[in-house]
C-alpha cells in the first residue's frame, strides 16, 4: 500500500484499537491511521459537513471497521459509504467480533471487501492483525473520485 493512503479506524473498543495499530505498525505499515471511536465522528470525516461526500475525493483510504459501535450500526456506514459516489471505490475491512453467516454475507453484499471476526484470544487477535498489516502492505488502494 504506497504511503499517501489513510487508514481510517472506526473502533469503539480502545484496548482493541491499541492492539490494531501496534500491530499494523510491527507489520511495516506506516501509514497515516485516523482513529474514531464513534460511528458519528467518522461519518462526519468520511463525508464532510455537507452530507455529500465530496470532501474526500481525491483522498486514498482504506476504512477498518467495527459493526458493534455505540452511536450508529457499522452496516449503516458501510452501506453510506459504498453507495456514495465518492467514496463507493473506497476498500472496506470490517472487523468485528460478530461471526453471524447471515451478518457476514449482508455485509459482502453491501460492498465490503473483506470481513474479518476478532479472535477472543488476545494472541490470536495480536497475529490476525499482524497477517492484516502485511495484506495492507501488497493491496493497491485507488484514490476516491
Amino acid at each position: 500500500m504506497s504511503e499517501h493512503v489513510t487508514i481510517v479506524m472506526i473502533e469503539d473498543d480502545e484496548g482493541h484499537a491499541r492492539l490494531i495499530e501496534r500491530n499494523i505498525r510491527r507489520a511495516g505499515v506506516h501509514n497515516e491511521i485516523i482513529p474514531f471511536a464513534n460511528g458519528t465522528d467518522a461519518v462526519r470525516y468520511l463525508f464532510g459537513p455537507d452530507g455529500s461526500g465530496g470532501v474526500s475525493s481525491g483522498r486514498a483510504l482504506l476504512i477498518l471497521l467495527d459493526l458493534n459501535l455505540p452511536d450508529m450500526s457499522g452496516i449503516d456506514i458501510l452501506r453510506r459509504v459504498k453507495e456514495n459516489e465518492h467514496l463507493k471505490l473506497t476498500p472496506v475491512v470490517v472487523l468485528t467480533t460478530t461471526d453471524d453467516e447471515r451478518e457476514i454475507k449482508r455485509c459482502y453484499d453491501l460492498g465490503a471487501n473483506v470481513y474479518i471476526t476478532k479472535p477472543v484470544n488476545y494472541d490470536s487477535f495480536a497475529n490476525a492483525i499482524r497477517q492484516l498489516g502485511l495484506f495492507f502492505s501488497v493491496i493497491q488502494v485507488p484514490p476516491t473520485t
